[in-house]
């Protein structure tokens, strides 16, 4: 009967191996404790970053291994004010933060409340146009979509905007800018506000009611 030759166990491999372990946990462990450090905010207006930073809830800069894009985004998308949120990781220590803000369009005094991009209501004031008076369901949805889509630097330099249908247009709305002018739209034109500084540097910084509903032409007060 042919004797079972016994295996001699290398004390230099189970070294290595036990060494190799070791590495590996002081690394997952050096990694585990490396923080982030560098956190870059794009895209909000509404908030400072600082109240970003907070909201995400990395105010602390916690671990980064920790602390996972997908549950800062999460926390950032639960906010009224924020539409998307992309957080973008280039390094091991960085953060960038993409924000794509839900912005008010403007304030609703029928129901005294400012209206978001996405028809929320809020109790918030901001410096938006103040829309003074009733608007029919069937025109307001339509109305809260044309605001959505004009630039937002124009919606800013609106201070009232009034219903104002007549027997042609039941879509037909009276703005009053900031600067003293007036501007008379239609919602299906209603992206024409998107010129108006153009068009109004054409008369020479005179105030008067720009007609952009009809004829686009403009009325010199006095």
């Amino acid at each position: 009967m042919a004797k079972k030759k016994k295996r001699k166990i290398k004390v230099k491999n189970v070294l290595l191996v036990f060494i190799l372990i070791i590495l590996i946990l002081l690394s997952l462990a050096f990694l585990t404790d490396v923080k982030i450090n560098n956190i870059v905010i794009k895209g909000n207006t509404i908030y400072s970053d600082w109240e970003i930073i907070k909201k995400a809830g990395i105010d602390d800069y916690p671990s980064s291994l920790k602390t996972l894009s997908k549950t800062l985004e999460d926390r950032l998308e639960k906010d009224d004010y924020i539409k998307k949120a992309e957080v973008k990781r280039p390094s091991l220590t960085k953060v960038v933060i993409e924000i794509e803000e839900n912005l008010p369009l403007f304030y609703y005094l029928p129901a005294s409340k400012t209206i978001l991009a996405d028809n929320k209501e809020v109790t918030d004031n901001f410096p938006v146009p103040t829309v003074i008076n009733y608007i029919p369901d069937n025109i307001y949805k339509k109305f809260v979509l044309a605001m959505r889509e004009i630039n937002y630097d124009i919606v800013k330099r609106i201070s009232e905007i009034k219903y104002d249908p007549n027997d042609v247009d039941d879509g037909r709305f009276f703005l009053t800018m900031n600067d003293g002018n007036g501007v008379y739209l239609t919602l299906n034109d209603f992206d024409k506000i998107d010129g108006y500084l153009d068009i109004i540097k054409e008369f020479d910084n005179k105030k008067g009611i720009l007609y952009l509903d009809s004829g686009e032409y403009f009325e010199v007060k006095g």
